[in-house]
Order: structure tokens, then sequence, then C-alpha cells
């Protein structure tokens, strides 16, 4: 990254934002901000900045044209400021500007907290394997402790339609599809009409993470997690598709990709048996329909990864590691129809 990049992230003008927050939070500030890209984030943007004292995080929406649902910052601002006095660890909010003229889009800023999102196993293995299985434990248990919040209770009782949750699950996904549809995807139309023919009964409805997994947490020194990111996609719905999408991610069908973690390959990392056992022992919920929900988190990643390589080919990306993503996204439809195969 260049020093203009350096001065002004591509998409977080720091002048303004400056301006912004002196005259909404007086007293926060003290010297001038600086702040970049914080690697890693496929979706909304995401940025550290600090004014040489003190940190925080600032997100927003990304560049390309997208569902403007799929990246809402007054919804990701509104669960992450109600969970903040629940087991469920969260940064703290600051504010959130719905106000476009500042940014150019909405955006939001939190607290800076300190932790590592585990995505390699190389890092894990670094710890050992006893070490990386306590993690794995605490990430499996901090999800459990997300569905047990009762969304009424934080004030989120109106923050998703539970009925008909998996339905719209399929046509959103399917309309994310199609605004991103620009080659040929053979089997990913299959996938959905029968993931259509075949939906469960669901359970009682959760606060949903909606892309939980290992390197959306943040890890401390003594292996505790200290946040959980990235809730873009959260709202009320089945649990069962935050489990799912764990399973996906440890899938053979993401091995040796670069795209995504591969957290999952180090020693000591739990199987999908034993995260499905643990999951289900502490929450007490039937994961007897689990096969069709994994079904339906391959469909889903393969339309979020073809987003990206979709807004990667317009040049709408900011951040390395796109080029090859869409080479994913042919092997998790395929995953996705051996799974609902059995095979």
């Amino acid at each position: 990254m260049g020093e203009t990049d350096v001065a002004n992230p591509p998409g977080l003008d720091l002048r303004r934002l400056e301006e912004y927050l002196r005259a909404q939070r007086p007293g926060m500030l003290g010297g001038a901000l600086e702040g970049e890209v914080i690697a890693g984030g496929r979706s909304n943007l995401t940025y550290t900045v600090t004014d040489g004292r003190g940190r925080w995080v600032v997100r927003r929406p990304p560049l390309g044209h997208v569902l403007p649902t799929a990246h809402d910052m007054g919804r990701e601002h509104r669960v992450i400021s109600a969970l903040a006095d629940t087991p469920v660890p969260v940064p703290r909010t600051v504010l959130l500007c719905e106000d476009t003229e500042v940014l150019g889009a909405p955006f939001f800023v939190m607290e800076h907290v300190e932790g590592v999102p585990y995505r390699s196993a190389e890092a894990l293995d670094a710890l050992g394997a006893a070490r990386t299985a306590g993690i794995a434990a605490a990430m499996i248990d901090t999800l459990v402790d997300l569905h047990a919040v009762d969304p009424a209770g934080v004030g989120l009782a109106d923050f998703g339609r539970p009925e008909g949750f998996l339905e719209r699950q399929l046509r959103r996904w399917k309309k994310q599809l199609e605004a991103s549809r620009s080659r040929e995807l053979p089997g990913i139309d299959e996938l959905h009409r029968r993931l259509s023919a075949e939906i469960p009964q669901s359970p009682e409805p959760t606060i949903v993470h909606g892309d939980y997994r290992l390197d959306n947490l943040l890890v401390d020194s003594d292996d505790r997690i200290t946040a959980v990111l990235d809730w873009e996609m959260s709202t009320l719905g089945d649990p069962l598709t935050d489990l799912a999408l764990i399973i996906t991610y440890s899938s053979a069908a993401l091995a040796d990709s670069s795209s995504v973690s591969n957290a999952h390959t180090a020693e000591g990392y739990p199987d999908a048996d034993e995260i499905i056992a643990r999951y289900a022992e502490r929450s007490g919920r039937d994961v007897s329909a689990l096969d069709w929900y994994v079904g339906l988190a391959f469909f889903k990643l393969a339309v979020i990864l073809e987003g990206i390589h979709y807004r990667h080919s317009q040049g709408q990306t900011v951040g390395g590691d796109f080029d090859r993503i869409g080479e994913v996204v042919p092997r998790l439809v395929d995953g996705g129809l051996r799974y609902l195969n059995g095979t």
C-alpha cells in the first residue's frame, strides 16, 4: 500500500470522517486520523483508524453494487449494540452514520478489540493441538450462547421474520446469484431446485449470525474469544443454518483453497461429527436434518463467492487474494449436490 493509500484508504475519506467524529463525539479524538483497510474482509469494507492515542474500527459497504439488504449498516450496528450485555462477546459500538454525504455510503464505528482471527492451519499448529481443540470448542460454545439469547429480551424481537425463513433464504440467495451471474455455473440451478423441494421444519427461531466461522472471531492470548465480528447477514431465523455453515467451511470442497480459511485442517481441530455432537449436546437441539442445511450452506457460500468473483472482474474489490476465488465456486456447487446425494 503506497503513501496515498495510507493517507486515504479506498472508500474512506479520513478528513471527512474526522470532521464528523469531532462534531458528533466531542473530545473523542486527539490528533489527526490515520487508517488502513483490514485485510481479509471479502464483503463489507473494514478499516482500522487511530488518532495516535485510541484505535477504532470503521465498517462500510463494498464499493460495487450489491443487494442493499446484504450490506445494511444499520442492522449490523443494531445487533452488535443489542448483544453488548449478553454472554456473546462483541465490540462496543461508537456511532452509526446513515448520511451518505459523509463517506459516500452508510457506515458505523466501533471499538477496536484485541485478538487474533485464526485463519490458517499454520497459525493454529503453532499453538499445538490441545489449544486448537480448546479454541474450536469455545467457537462452538459461543454459537450456542448466541442461539440462547432471547431476541425480545435484548430489543431484537422485530429483527427478522422467522416464519418462512428457509424459503426466503433460498429466494434471497437465488436473487443474489442472478445479480452476479456473468458465466455458466453447471449444477447451481439444480442445487437450488433440490433444496427448494425438500425444505425441513425449522426449530424455534434464534438470532442467527449468518457467517459464523473461526476467522470471524477474535481470540486473545489466553484462547478466549474476545469478539464475534461480521454481523452483516445476521437476522432472526433457523439456528441450524449457522451450524451447517461451520461444517461447510471445513469441507473437502474447500480443501487447498487460498480463498477461504484452512484452519479446520490444523491438528486438534474437531471433525464435523465432533462439532455437531458438541453443539447438539450443549444446545439440546435436534440436528437430524442437518444434511439439508449443509446443502443450503454450500449454495449460499457459492453465491457469496460468485458475487466476489463478479465484483473482482469489474474492478470493484479492495485488497488482494481475489483473482482465483472464482475457481472455488464450481467445487462448492458440486459439494452441495454430493452432500444432498449422501456421497
